[in-house]
């Protein structure tokens, strides 16, 4: 499970004195703590673990955006890195001609035929590529694709 691997990280790192691993997986394992408090869980599924990282990655790109605009090299740098470390932990993207033909089959399936179905075929599709793909990607040919059949 990706919460194990990510607790045996966090022991290496800790041995390892790598200070920024160490706070960037400390902050990652909160996260995922209170996550699982709130929906009154002991471990999380993969699936959801992965959801968290997704939201700590974008919180990192929105913090480097930030420190790049504010001349903040050094801040902008140290969330780089933390960015790197949280992307180890999700799996492989799809890329957009696989992601294409899955969600061609999806709307096969589901007999979607317009932007009214598009809660239907995300449902479907976040099942079937399992946080390989980020939601925003996924919604843009999603609507692309919906949007085309008219």
């Amino acid at each position: 499970m990706l919460e194990e691997k990510i607790m045996n990280d966090f022991k290496q790192a800790m041995k390892n004195k790598d200070k920024i691993k160490v706070s960037t997986i400390s902050f990652l394992r909160s996260q995922l703590k209170n996550v699982a408090i709130a929906q009154k869980k002991e471990k999380l599924e993969d699936n959801q673990v992965i959801d968290v990282i997704r939201q700590q990655i974008k919180q990192r790109e929105d913090s480097i955006s930030k420190f790049n605009q504010a001349n903040r090299k050094d801040l902008s740098d140290k969330e780089a890195q933390e960015l790197e470390i949280l992307k180890l932990y999700l799996p492989l993207e799809i890329s957009l001609e696989d992601l294409g033909k899955i969600l061609d089959q999806i709307i096969l399936e589901t007999q979607a035929k317009d932007m009214k179905d598009m809660g239907k075929v995300m449902k479907e599709a976040k099942d079937k590529t399992q946080g390989r793909v980020d939601n925003k990607t996924l919604s843009e040919v999603i609507k692309n694709k919906l949007s085309a059949k008219k």
